[in-house]
């Protein structure tokens, strides 16, 4: 309990966030933690970095209490044992972080004995334990909120950089609570690295586990920026732990004002917000196949051609984009002068006219000589067998054609004629009323048919009307196929909600049987739009992450720029394909030292060109210098109008006026190597 909210068991996932006003600013602090609540938020954070902030955390309490505002209070402590024993006497709830509370972060190299790491234990126990008596006596609540940029000295010289790291630094106070009868705990293994942050709280799961511990969980990724980009990076990260089973309360955090990332987080929640609906992704018999869910490696896929575009192996993830509607138009998609273009061309062909107008297409874009691929989605094999020589590579629906006995004789010819004109094949599976995870065993069976003929040029993808279905049977289909020691190469794809869908209402071992009181959850809404975005990004991120997945595709978008933009940016935010800057930058709170968003502004108007290089940009370094590891270059404040500047983790100048500090940044990016002019450009070998 956080005051009068419930956090795990059943309760539903609750939304937090933080305040950006100064905590001694008692009235502007009270006016945004109100603005909070209007918006939806039930816990509100706030920053109590001395004595000044942790007195003045008391005040805020009455102003709320006597304006009917009863929302729990987070003191967010970093450094400062004694703001701690101050701030828990007014707020419902302490964060404190394992890396800084008690413990030093200097990067020292240091080989710790077994004595004198337990001789640090004791110490930071010494430390800690009076701030556990006083949440016990008062009945608080206490988040243990590890960061991946501030681990201590101690637990980086013994597990590295590492989720392990993060998680025994947690796991190391839990300890000194459980010493003292405290179990108020929420626990928390933040980082900007959507990877780490999966890694880590799937780690910290199976951890507790095996102590016996049931701690809920607080999620987020730290620093995630602002815009698109921000809100991608975390519902990456946040989404893709919800269809794990795992998290009980989120924040998202933006560079933006916090009352903006509620409805995003709301909208990352709302697929996981019901606790009836057993979710196939979370069953033992998908994890009974996964080999490791707590390090990331690359799927191996074997390498396949669709034109002059090759997928799988070690090339990165290709971008597929549906173009049925937009004919000759799609031409301006190639005039960018960025590295965001289309590599796949997919048409749908209904009709002879639909055929007609892809050859059309396929000899406007060079033929045979065309940079992109095309694949042509036919609705009759008959179609499928005239269109082979306008495209690279075909569909076969694998739960139409394959499920059904009297379909077979015409799935075999078609892969005859596949492999005859040496076209790839796409096989497709859908939804089936057999079970949730069927359509991965379905599509295990289509694959056995090609082979029979021959045919192994094939690309597989499912259509599946829900995050967690099509999230589950990928896991699935991969940890089978592996076992089987067969590599063919896998497209995500999230397509629009059609309704009703083709394979509804079938009979046979094809038709997909939705009962009447289960609707499915559409992935995209009819006509695209903003749930798009999370809904995407949940379930690429999702799989990318855990190394699945060598083509991509959004659908349901209102034109193919917007699917095409949105796949390139959920590949760069997954880790999965880098095609543009990426920006690392704290949300903002009571420390921060200047305004964040005009500054990331003015540093994305000079820097925005430089594809692939990371810039860190916080408002100062209570999150640790070990965030910079992640990113090339850092921008921090380090006093009031000064700024610190980066390389690594490494700072290399301090107290730069403001006002000169941006480019001073630029001098620094082109003193290594990382600068080029922005008429230069940046392209990428197809």
């Amino acid at each position: 309990m956080v005051g009068d909210i419930g956090i795990g068991g059943d309760n539903p996932i609750r939304i937090q966030s933080m305040t950006t006003t100064p905590t001694t600013d008692v009235d502007a602090t009270v006016a945004q933690t109100i603005s909070l609540v209007k918006a939806g938020c039930e816990i509100v954070r706030i920053t109590a970095p001395t004595l000044a902030d942790a007195r003045a955390l008391g005040d805020i309490k009455k102003k709320l209490i006597a304006r009917g505002i009863r929302v729990p209070l987070v003191a967010d402590i970093h450094f400062n044992p004694e703001c701690a024993m101050e701030a828990v006497k007014h707020v419902e709830k302490i964060r404190i972080n394992p890396g800084n509370y008690a413990d030093s972060k200097a990067f020292k190299v240091k080989e710790y004995t077994d004595a004198e790491y337990a001789g640090e234990l004791a110490r930071i126990e010494e430390r800690f334990t009076p701030l556990v008596l006083k949440c016990k006596e008062l009945d608080r609540s206490m988040r243990i909120g590890v960061n991946h940029g501030s681990l201590s000295d101690r637990i980086l010289n013994r597990y590295g950089d590492t989720p392990e790291g993060m998680v025994e630094s947690a796991l190391e106070f839990v300890r000194v609570c459980e010493k003292n009868g405290y179990r108020e705990l929420i626990l928390s293994m933040k980082s900007s690295n959507p990877k780490v942050v999966i890694a880590a709280y799937r780690l910290l799961a199976a951890r507790m586990s095996a102590e016996g511990m049931d701690y809920p969980f607080h999620l987020g990724v730290t620093e995630a920026g602002e815009g698109e980009d921000g809100r991608i990076k975390s519902a990456i990260g946040i989404g893709s732990l919800l269809n794990d089973g795992i998290g009980d309360t989120i924040r998202v955090s933006l560079t933006e004002d916090p009352e903006r990332e509620i409805p995003v987080a709301l909208e990352i929640a709302k697929p996981y917000q019901s606790k009836k609906i057993p979710s196939p992704s979370r069953g033992e018999e998908v994890g009974a196949h996964v080999d490791n869910f707590y390090r990331y490696f690359r799927r191996p896929a074997q390498v396949l051609a669709i034109g002059p575009v090759k997928l799988g192996g070690t090339n990165v993830p290709r971008v597929f984009v549906d173009v049925t509607e937009y004919g000759a138009g799609i031409q301006k998609l190639f005039k960018s002068s960025t590295d965001v273009v289309p590599e796949i061309l997919v048409w749908t062909v209904a009709s002879q006219a639909d055929l007609h107008k892809l050859q059309e297409c396929w000899k406007l874009f060079g033929g045979d000589t065309a940079r992109c691929g095309f694949l042509g989605r036919f609705q009759t094999l008959d179609l499928a067998r005239e269109g082979m020589n306008s495209v690279h590579a075909t569909t076969l629906i694998s739960d139409r054609l394959v499920s059904a006995e009297e379909r077979t004789a015409n799935f075999k010819e078609f892969i005859r004629a596949a492999k005859a004109a040496n076209v790839s094949v796409m096989l497709e599976s859908g939804r089936c009323h057999r079970g949730p995870l069927e359509p991965a065993r379905n599509m295990l069976r289509g694959i056995e048919m090609c082979e029979k003929e021959g045919h192994h040029k094939l690309l597989l993808t499912w259509t599946l009307p829900t995050q967690e279905e099509l999230i589950a049977n990928i896991r699935l289909a991969a940890a089978l196929l592996r076992e089987q020691g067969k590599d063919y190469p896998i497209h995500l794809q999230v397509l629009e909600d059609k309704a009703p869908s083709p394979l509804e209402g079938e009979g046979g071992d094809g038709g997909a049987r939705i009962a009447e009181n289960e609707p499915p959850t559409s992935i995209l809404p009819r006509k695209g739009g903003g749930s798009s975005i999370y809904a995407a990004s949940v379930v690429f991120g999702s799989l990318l992450c855990d190394g699945i997945g060598d083509s991509v595709q959004v659908g349901g978008m209102p034109d193919p720029a917007q699917g095409l933009e949105l796949a390139y940016s959920i590949l760069q935010a997954a880790g999965a394909r880098v095609t543009r800057t990426e920006y690392i930058s704290c949300p903002s709170c009571g420390r921060t030292l200047f305004d964040l968003q005009s500054t990331i502004e003015r540093i994305k108007s000079k820097t925005c060109h430089l594809k692939g290089v990371k810039i860190a940009i916080m408002g100062c370094i209570v999150n640790g210098p070990g965030e910079m590891a992640d990113s090339d270059f850092g921008y921090v404040g380090g006093a009031p109008g000064k700024i610190n500047l980066y390389v690594g983790r490494n700072c290399v100048e301090k107290g730069i006026p403001s006002d000169r500090a941006v480019d001073k940044l630029v001098e620094l990016i082109k003193t290594h190597g990382k600068w080029v002019d922005p008429s230069a450009g940046f392209s990428e070998s197809l």
